[in-house]
C-alpha cells in the first residue's frame, strides 16, 4: 500500500474552489494583454480594455475546465518517454532561474557563467532520481535579452533529459519553440512528443502581465505544456490564513487555465505554483517553511480534485550553504510532496529563497529523491508467508546474508544511496579521511563532471541549434557566444 498524506477534506476543497470562482466572477482579474482580453470577450467574459480588466462567468470557467487533459507525457531529446503526469506518479526536477550559484569548490555564492551552466547540465544528466533538467541558472556572460533562449539552447545541446523552462520576454518564445522543432523535426512531432514545460506566472494579487499571458497563448497554440506558477504570499499579497491563500491561488490558477483552454482546448497543463508565507521578521518568503509546504500539498489536492496533473516548488531550502538546514527543509519537502502525489516536484539544488543553485546540494537531493521513491513503494509482502521456513533457515545458519530470499529481494527492499550519504562506521569513516557532507558532495560533483558523456543528439541537429542561437544573439548585438566547454 502506498503511504499518503492529505490536508483538506472534500467539503473544504469544494468551498475553496467555489470561493475562487466567485472572486473571478465578481472581482475578476487584470490582464495587460489586449489580444488575450479580446479572446476572453469573444467567449462571453466582461472586458474593460481601458483598465485591462476582465470579469469571468461561471460558464466560461466550466467550459475551460471541461477541456483540460487529465494527464500528459514528456519525452527526452531522443524521443524516449521520461514522464507520465497522471494519478499520483511523481517526478523531480531542479529549481529554476537562479541568479546565483554556490560554487562547490570555493563554497562562495557568485554570479554564474556559461561554464557553470554547462557543468550543471553535465551533472543533472547523470542523476538517476531527477527525471528532467530545468533552465536552472541565468548565465551572467550573455546579453539579458536572449538569456532565456540561451539557457534552453545549452540544455538541449548538452543533456538528453526534457527541460522545464520559461521566458521573461515574449519575443524569446519563437526561437525557443524553434529549438524544440529542430530536435523533433516537425511541429507535429513536437506535439506528439513534448520536450519541455514552460512556467507561466501570474502576478499576485489577481493579475497577468502582457508577457506571461502571451506565453500562455503561445504555448497553447503549439500544444507545449505549461505549468501555472501562482505565487501568493500569505500575510503580504494574500490572506494570512492558509485557506485564504489557497482561495487566491485557486482563482489565479483558474484564470490561467481559462486563457490556455480557450486558446486551444486540450492544451496540456500542470496545476502548479510557488506560494509562500511571508516572514514579517525578516521580510522574506521562506520556501522551507512548513506552512509553505502545507499550501503546496493542499493546492495539489485541489488540482487533483479538478482532474488536472500538478506541480509545486517544494523540496528546496532557504539556507545559504549546504548545511543541516538545507537537508532538513529539502528532505521534509520531498517527503511531503511525494506522499501528496505532486506530479512534478521542482526544487532540488535550490537555496536562498529560489535565488541560488548548488551542484553539491543537487547531488545530495538526488539521494533524498531516491529515498523518497523507496518510501512511496510502501511495505508489501514478498514471499514472507509462510514465515516459518525463513526463520528455520535463520536459526540454522545464524544469519540470512546469502539466503535465496535475501538475494532475491535485497535490492528491491533496501535503497542504497551513493557516496554523498555516509553509512560507514566511525573507524572506517576516519580511515577514509573523515570527510564531511560538503567534502563528499564536492567529490561526487567532480566525479560526475569527469564521467560526463555528450548527448547522442546528431551533429546536424546540434549545428542547427548553434545556428539558431547565433542568429538570436546577433539580434541583441552579441556577435560571438561565450566559449563553450567540451
Amino acid at each position: 500500500m502506498r503511504p499518503t498524506v492529505t490536508f483538506l477534506n472534500d467539503r473544504l476543497i469544494e468551498q475553496i474552489i467555489s470561493e475562487a470562482r466567485q472572486i473571478l466572477c465578481v472581482l475578476g482579474v487584470e490582464i495587460h494583454n489586449k489580444g488575450v482580453l479580446s479572446l476572453l470577450s469573444d467567449y462571453g467574459a466582461r472586458v474593460n480594455m481601458k483598465t485591462y480588466h476582465v470579469v469571468f462567468t461561471q460558464e466560461v470557467i466550466e467550459a475551460a475546465l471541461k477541456t483540460v487533459p487529465g494527464s500528459f507525457k514528456l519525452f527526452d531529446v531522443m524521443g524516449n518517454e521520461t514522464h507520465n503526469f497522471s494519478k499520483h506518479r511523481i517526478h523531480f526536477t531542479p529549481g529554476s532561474a537562479a541568479i546565483n550559484i554556490l560554487d562547490h569548490r570555493s563554497q562562495k555564492i557568485r554570479k554564474p557563467s556559461t561554464k557553470d551552466y554547462v557543468d550543471y547540465v553535465k551533472v543533472v544528466s547523470q542523476l538517476e532520481n531527477i527525471a528532467s533538467q530545468s533552465t536552472a541558472l541565468i548565465p551572467d556572460d550573455v546579453h539579458e535579452g536572449f538569456s532565456d533562449s540561451y539557457r534552453l539552447f545549452l540544455s538541449l545541446l548538452y543533456c538528453e533529459k526534457p527541460v522545464v523552462t520559461g521566458t521573461f520576454k515574449a519575443e524569446s518564445f519563437t526561437v525557443m519553440k524553434d529549438f524544440q522543432v529542430a530536435v523533433r523535426g516537425t511541429d507535429k512531432a513536437l506535439v506528439e512528443k513534448p520536450l519541455s514545460i514552460f512556467s507561466c506566472c501570474p502576478t499576485s494579487p489577481l493579475k497577468w502581465s502582457d508577457v506571461t499571458s502571451q506565453n500562455v497563448v503561445d504555448c497553447a497554440k503549439y500544444s507545449i505544456p505549461v505549468e501555472f506558477i501562482s505565487m501568493p504570499l500569505s500575510g503580504f499579497v494574500a490572506p494570512v490564513t492558509l485557506v485564504g491563500t489557497l482561495i487566491q491561488h485557486t482563482a489565479e490558477t483558474l484564470s490561467g487555465i481559462i486563457i490556455s483552454q480557450l486558446t486551444n482546448p486540450g492544451a496540456p497543463i500542470l496545476y502548479g505554483g510557488s506560494p509562500a508565507i511571508f516572514d514579517i521578521r525578516y521580510e522574506t518568503t521562506p520556501m522551507g517553511a512548513v506552512e509553505t509546504m502545507m499550501v503546496d500539498c493542499a493546492y495539489n489536492e485541489i488540482g487533483k480534485s479538478l482532474g488536472i496533473p500538478t506541480q509545486a516548488y517544494i523540496s528546496l531550502s532557504d539556507a545559504k550553504q549546504l548545511d543541516a538546514q538545507a537537508g532538513i527543509e529539502s528532505g521534509i519537502g520531498a517527503v511531503l510532496a511525494a506522499l501528496s502525489g505532486i506530479n512534478n516536484i521542482s526544487g532540488p539544488g535550490m537555496l536562498d529563497f529560489e535565488s541560488c543553485q548548488s551542484l553539491g546540494k543537487l547531488v545530495l537531493d538526488n539521494e533524498i529523491c531516491g529515498m523518497v521513491f523507496r518510501l512511496i513503494e510502501g511495505i508489501e509482502p514478498k514471499e514472507d508467508f509462510p514465515a516459518l521456513p525463513i526463520f528455520q533457515e535463520l536459526l540454522k545458519e545464524g544469519h540470512l546474508l546469502i539466503s535465496k530470499h535475501t538475494r532475491t529481494y535485497l535490492k528491491d527492499e533496501h535503497f542504497f544511496p551513493g557516496p554523498v550519504i555516509n553509512r560507514s562506521n566511525r573507524a572506517r569513516w576516519e580511515d577514509e579521511g573523515s570527510l564531511t557532507l560538503e567534502d563528499r558532495a564536492v567529490n561526487e560533483v567532480e566525479k560526475l563532471l569527469d564521467n560526463y558523456r555528450p548527448s547522442e543528439l546528431t551533429d546536424n541537429i546540434k549545428r542547427e541549434l548553434v545556428s539558431l542561437m547565433e542568429r538570436e544573439a546577433q539580434r541583441y548585438g552579441q556577435n560571438n557566444l561565450p566559449e563553450r566547454p567540451e
